[in-house]
């Protein structure tokens, strides 16, 4: 089935018929133009760049991802998505919203770790001028920008936990107030979040209250790490390929040798770290690219933590256990703070926080070589 949305550019997904059959096809984004609407929010990390096609797959584990999207999209049910950073939940979410009935209004992604914990209210909810100090226009928030489209809020359990609640009256009760507001402005949005978080660990761990967890996952989706999806790495490794030799203007092409050893990496960061490992092997090569699937910067020495594991005493703090695991982690990804909230399962909003409440986080992004 192929959709078509606006023009131009035509935005549109491949579904198989059924998740099972003797010949299901790929689940293709083809060509995934930013959906009507959808553009780049203050606070928002998530959105991709034209061109980017992460999901891409004959999998079985994507045919089925692809087929419970099918049939949610069409409905207004809240849907969460749950997998590892960089398995193209953002996409998925955009793919919601061009799927369904909602496709022609506004599609707002909101990275809620990017946000300061001060400011997510005014910036969900809206604003009155003089609601507070720099507070000198009328603000509309994400909720009212949205209106008749999708809101899509990632990493919904950077969220803070005071906050939640406000989030589950607005969910029941359909209206907002703006900060420093008194008028009930309706607002007709639907929701769509996501995490990269175990499901069974968002309410015990208190990441998510549990009523606003049943409210958010009507629907849950959950997108496998690339390392479990075999034969589709190296389709998505040709279709970045393909995406660089169109952008250039080449026709360089893989060693067919590091294909093989691409299909034994774990990838940590998912799609995320795949499409850079292209990028950056297309970049050093002249005409046959190999994969340079374990790049490592000569800065790990320079990084002031030791040893390539972490113990702790019987009767160590979790403040303490925290900060050892964070720096130890920090040191083994050679000074990288987005691969270590990668690994560490956080955002990398979470990751300077922690280190800037440290006192290190100065000294570290000189230490590490960043830029």
């Amino acid at each position: 089935m192929t959709d078509e949305f606006g023009s131009g550019d035509v935005t549109y997904v491949e579904f198989p018929a059924a998740v099972s059959g003797p010949a299901m096809g790929p689940a293709t984004i083809a060509t995934f133009a930013r959906p009507v609407g959808c553009g780049r929010t203050r606070g928002s990390s998530t959105a991709q760049r034209n061109g980017d096609c992460p999901l891409i797959g004959r999998s079985p584990e994507m045919l089925e991802v692809v087929e419970r999207l099918r049939r949610v999209a069409p409905s207004v049910a809240a849907v969460m998505l749950i997998g590892e950073s960089g398995t193209g939940k953002d996409i998925a979410a955009q793919l919601l919203h061009t799927q369904s009935a909602r496709a022609s209004g506004p599609f707002v992604s909101v990275n809620c770790g990017a946000i300061p914990a001060n400011l997510v209210e005014a910036e969900l909810f809206g604003y009155e001028r003089g609601a507070f100090t720099g507070a000198v226009r009328q603000h509309q928030g994400y909720f009212e920008r949205a209106s008749g489209g999708t809101l899509f809020l990632d990493e919904i359990t950077e969220m803070p936990v005071a906050l939640q609640t406000k989030l589950l009256r607005v969910l029941e009760s359909g209206h907002i107030v703006r900060v420093g507001g008194t008028e009930e402005i309706a607002i007709d949005v639907r929701i769509v979040t996501a995490t990269n978080r175990l499901c069974d660990t968002l309410v015990r761990d208190g990441l998510l209250r549990e009523d606003l967890f049943y409210r958010l996952a009507v629907f849950l989706v959950g997108l496998p790490p690339l390392r479990q999806r075999g034969d589709d790495i190296e389709l998505l490794a040709q279709a970045f390929l393909a995406r660089l030799n169109r952008e250039y203007g080449t026709a360089k092409r893989f060693d067919p040798a590091t294909l093989a050893v691409a299909r034994t990496h774990t990838w940590p960061g998912n799609i995320r770290e795949l499409k850079n490992c292209v990028e950056r092997s297309y970049v050093l090569s002249d005409g046959l690219v190999s994969l340079d699937v374990h790049p490592v910067p000569d800065v790990a020495s320079e990084v002031p933590f030791s040893g390539d594991g972490v113990r702790f005493p019987i009767g160590t703090t979790m403040a303490n256990a925290e900060r050892d695991l964070l720096l130890a982690t920090l040191r083994h990804c050679g000074g990288n703070k987005r691969r270590t909230a990668d690994m560490l399962g956080v955002s990398l909003k979470t990751v300077y926080n922690k280190l800037e409440g440290y006192g290190i986080a100065a000294p570290l992004l000189r230490a590490a070589g960043e830029r």
